[in-house]
């Protein structure tokens, strides 16, 4: 919580993005102290408006099936019904809110199970308000977001215990190999390697530049890796290419 505090002086000067009409935020914490931090931190932040808070995973579906919020910030343990139970129920109905994760590393083990889920980002519980600000932001435009420890920890989660081997090599942020450069089968060489870019967080400009093609090309890529691999946006499919590392 430390970092939830003098949230103004860290947002002056970041670039506004997100709906041109504002994004509409539902907080879900079961702690209060939690949630009034985010409020700071965020409420009216870049459009930021904060339409509702919850307690817990039952209350959140009831907000988000009446409010119909942009994006969910919702936190993962919780008493009576668990954000991760919500997020299964969400996803169940159709729902179109774009759900972020709150999480302490005490409860990395849900990591990957929430974004197979459709969690489109996961947040540390101190992360710094521009951080926050950006990712609700990214949210509501379907873009994840992740600190640099969160994608850390989901590159070793995939390599150690869900398919993937802890000798494979894909790229992470950090520049370090952890998937491998060889296209699986069915997937071309070209699709391979826009997956791999992807699964290190770059954006389709970055994507783009780094492989010479057209921002317009490396849609199309993603478009087929996303009917070849069965996901349905750029965090699963980041989360396979690790899977199919061994």
């Amino acid at each position: 919580m430390d970092a939830m505090v003098n949230s103004a002086e860290s947002q002056d000067g970041m670039a506004a993005r997100g709906p041109e009409n504002g994004v509409r935020v539902l907080l879900v914490d079961d702690e209060a102290l939690m949630r009034a931090g985010l409020r700071l931190m965020i409420d009216g932040a870049h459009g930021i408006d904060v339409i509702g808070e919850a307690t817990d995973g039952g209350s959140a579906l009831e907000q988000i099936r009446s409010l119909a919020p942009d994006v969910v910030l919702m936190d993962i343990r919780m008493p009576r019904m668990t954000g991760l139970e919500a997020l299964q129920i969400l996803r169940t109905e159709g729902s179109a809110a774009r759900v972020v994760m709150l999480t302490a590393f005490d409860t990395d083990t849900f990591l990957l199970e929430a974004l197979r889920g459709g969690a489109v980002s996961f947040l540390l519980k101190d992360s710094p308000p521009e951080e926050v600000v950006q990712a609700v932001l990214d949210a509501a435009d379907d873009r994840p977001r992740f600190s640099p420890e969160v994608l850390t920890r989901l590159v070793r989660l995939a390599a150690s215990g869900t398919g993937g081997s802890a000798a494979a090599e894909v790229e992470t942020a950090d520049g370090t190999e952890t998937a491998p450069a060889t296209a699986p089968a069915g997937i071309t060489e070209r699709e391979w390697e826009v997956a791999r870019l992807v699964a290190r967080g770059l954006a389709n400009q970055e994507v783009g530049e780094s492989l010479f093609m057209s921002v317009a090309t490396v849609k199309t890529h993603l478009g087929r890796l996303y009917h070849k691999l069965q996901v349905t946006n750029r965090v699963q499919l980041a989360i396979r290419v690790l899977e199919l590392g061994g």
